[in-house]
């Protein structure tokens, strides 16, 4: 097993590492039909029984030239302008919920930066697993083809791709591993980061690895597409990499062009609908039932007064199970009340985000996988319980975990924005105007609050210990990353010293990108805002830790009691 040589000065290119777990075999067993290209130079589908229809156009060609009726539909001309000839290194596409962008983007990049009979696919990131396949069956939908042709996904212990695959949909984590094992992430065209405004721990850090892994592939695009257009630092850090000053402050490199999506909302009407005085929104030992009982009345009360089918917020998985329990044993036969949340399994999660049968109306009861990563149909109804959870740092016990606590007012706008995409509709928030008027405008990011031990051995493995060089829409704080390598240190992940003179860039891109390649910060290779010689590195066990899609303190248990 090689290692990571350290990232002093002179040595910022971490070595190539192929060893990473047998999650990420890189074979491409076919599980569908094949596209090539015959001697004339003809498109032509090929199945496993063998029969041949050379008349096939390229499906991905075939989807752009009828797509559905989405708005995002307006959005690929400009965007195919950018990436055809020398394409732009960089794209952000701002979309809101429900638009298209997931279903109609990652097939234009792919058909313009792909072939047929090519090996290069794009790869497409998605926060959760049932968003994954849910957006890989879709676009398999679409061109008539099934899951491992030209559409695949992989996720955790699951995968359907083939050898003709060019789009695949992939979690986060998994494409953050596959970076690991092959920094220069060879037969990748492309990688679209979709839902980047959740900012989750593990989708930073996945952008700040592929902007510095870019330095090794100079010809991969990478498009960052979020349902708000919020995020300032996005277009600068996607430029082309190099040293940059913040937009209009002197030299520097080009921002990334954005694309913009308009959204065709609907009117949707806002009702207020708080619990009554003596509910608490929020007990000691989270949701208290009576909350509970009261977002299920409320949901029946919408059901009562509107049309449509409805979909219920509700923070965890724990609480959705209560109020469809509730609503199923209250709600007439012809109502179907499905739960939607990342433990269930495929087939309960494809029943939730398939349309009603006719002469039937529909309640799903769901966590926030459908705020922004899935689009169910037929919505025209939100009851919005106004609470999400959080990933927090337990400073007594240095371990993360979870909180439930009031949602922000720019998820309150997402949630209610479902109900408006097919024709106007209603939230029902069950909460008071003053509990909405004093919720945050928008979401504290994880790598703020969360626990960042899993980050940062992920970034010591890389060769960037702390995050120093790397380009963060939020750096991680530097108490947190000291507090996580003393407790590598302690479980024997990390060695050298745990103390951090700096973590990351200072927030406008100035120092670049310090990874492979070693171009990244403006006083050049050596130059004094490098990491010391110092900085912590990896043990033989912190890297077999890291290979374990799980919590750092449980894959080392899993090893240690394996006599690993």
């Amino acid at each position: 097993m090689q290692e990571c040589p350290a990232r002093g000065p002179g040595s910022r290119t971490p070595r190539r590492r192929t060893d990473l777990g047998t999650e990420l075999d890189r074979s491409r067993a076919g599980t569908g039909p094949i596209s090539t290209k015959g001697d004339r130079g003809e498109s032509t589908t090929v199945d496993h029984n063998g029969s041949v229809d050379r008349t096939a156009p390229d499906p991905l060609a075939r989807l752009l030239a009828a797509p559905p009726p989405l708005p995002a539909k307006e959005a690929l001309p400009r965007l195919r302008e950018l990436l055809t000839g020398v394409p732009v290194r960089g794209v952000v596409v701002t979309a809101p919920p429900g638009t298209g962008k997931t279903t109609l983007v990652p097939p234009l990049v792919a058909q313009i930066l792909t072939a047929p009979d090519g090996d290069r696919r794009v790869i497409v990131t998605q926060p959760r697993r049932v968003a994954a396949r849910a957006a890989a069956r879709r676009l398999a939908t679409l061109l008539d083809e099934p899951l491992g042709a030209t559409i695949g996904y992989a996720v955790r212990g699951e995968r359907r791709t083939g050898p003709r695959t060019r789009v695949e949909i992939v979690t986060a984590g998994l494409l953050l591993r596959r970076l690991q094992a092959e920094p220069d992430l060879p037969g990748v065209a492309a990688v679209v980061l979709d839902e980047v405004h959740e900012r989750s721990l593990e989708s930073d850090l996945l952008l700040a690895l592929l902007l510095d892994a870019r330095a090794l592939h100079e010809d991969l695009t990478i498009l960052a597409m979020s349902a708000t257009a919020d995020l300032d630092r996005l277009p600068i850090m996607l430029g082309d990499g190099g040293p940059t000053k913040t937009a209009g402050t002197g030299p520097g490199t080009a921002a990334a062009p954005i694309v913009s999506v308009a959204d065709p909302l609907h009117p949707v009407e806002e009702v207020w609908a708080p619990p009554p005085p003596r509910t608490p929104r929020l007990g000691p030992r989270g949701v208290p039932r009576e909350l509970l009982a009261h977002v299920a009345a409320t949901a029946q009360r919408a059901l009562s007064e509107r049309t449509g089918d409805a979909l219920v917020f509700l923070p965890g998985a724990r609480e959705v199970d209560d109020v469809v329990s509730r609503l199923r044993a209250s709600l007439p036969g012809d109502t179907d009340v499905l739960p939607l949340h990342g433990r269930l399994g495929a087939s309960a999660q494809d029943a939730a985000l398939a349309p009603s049968p006719p002469g039937r109306r529909r309640v799903v009861v769901a966590t926030n996988v459908a705020e922004s990563s899935l689009t169910v149909p037929g919505v025209r109804i939100v009851v919005d319980a106004a609470l999400a959870r959080r990933p927090c740092l337990d400073v007594a016990r240095g371990m993360s975990g979870l909180m439930t606590v009031g949602a922000s007012r720019s998820e309150g706008v997402q949630r209610a924005g479902r109900a408006g995409r097919e024709g106007p509709g209603a939230v029902y928030r069950c909460c008071s105007p003053v509990d909405w008027a004093r919720a945050p405008q928008a979401p504290v990011p994880e790598i703020l609050s969360a626990d960042l031990t899993r980050a940062a051995l992920e970034l010591a493995v890389w060769g960037a210990p702390g995050g120093a060089g790397l380009s963060w829409i939020d750096p991680p704080p530097a108490p947190a990353m000291e507090a996580a390598h003393r407790t590598l240190m302690r479980l024997g992940l990390l060695e050298g010293e745990a103390g951090m003179s700096s973590t990351a860039d200072d927030g406008d891109g100035s120092r670049g990108s310090g990874g492979p390649g070693g171009s990244g910060y403006t006083d050049g290779p050596g130059g004094s805002d490098g990491p010391s010689s110092a900085s912590p590195s990896t043990t033989a066990l912190g890297r077999a830790v890291a290979r374990i899609p799980a919590e750092v303190r449980q894959a080392r248990a899993l090893l240690t009691a394996g006599g690993t």
